[in-house]
């Protein structure tokens, strides 16, 4: 079981999917993440892309975003991730979950005028090797101008996220994350 670690639902445990297909964002992981972003979470529109149970979704909701969209394609991980916001005590107008296929969910949301502040991927990591999940969300627009694309990956994975400018890595034991924004922000705007 996993904990949310800081905010209104500060202590809560919450429940991971058994099994070789879910790898939740470990615990130094995610604090890494969230003590980077700690100042720009409050009143963000959140995007979990590759959700799992909600490990980053709900920490993100506790520490003040305003509304998490969840992406997962496996009915286990979207199962699990309603008992936890439901255990958690999540309001249902602070949340979505999308059951499906990560590039024809972001298509939908595109479609339906979502921008995000803050995108944060963690894909299963074979993926990487043959597919370009910020592909998709650069060619449907869904990252705000000034909003910040977040990409877990294994650090013997290299990655090329050409559709954004990479502004740092931060790297824990085997795993990284890469920090990104959209080509057209400003070079003056401060790094994290």
């Amino acid at each position: 079981m996993l904990k949310i670690f800081s905010g209104i639902y500060k202590g809560r445990r919450i429940k991971t999917v058994k099994g070789q297909l879910v790898r939740p964002t470990t615990a130094r992981l995610k604090l890494s993440f969230f003590d980077i972003m700690q100042d720009q979470i409050r009143d963000t529109i959140f995007l979990d892309g590759f959700g799992g149970s909600g490990n980053v979704g709900l920490e993100a909701l506790s520490r003040g975003a305003s509304y998490v969209v969840f992406i997962d394609e496996l009915p286990e991980s979207v199962r699990l991730l309603r008992e936890n916001l439901d255990h958690v005590g999540v309001p249902r107008d602070h949340y979505r979950i999308i059951q499906g296929d990560f590039n024809r969910s972001v298509i939908a949301l595109s479609k339906e005028g979502y921008l995000f502040d803050i995108i944060f991927l963690d894909p299963p990591y074979d993926l990487l090797t043959y597919a370009n999940p910020l592909k998709v969300v650069h060619k449907r627009g869904i990252l705000s101008k000034s909003g910040v694309l977040v990409l877990e990956r294994p650090v013997h994975i290299k990655f090329d996220g050409k559709y954004f400018n990479r502004f740092r890595v931060q790297t824990q034991g085997r795993k990284c994350l890469d920090f990104y924004r959209t080509p057209d922000q400003s070079d003056g705007e401060e790094a994290l």
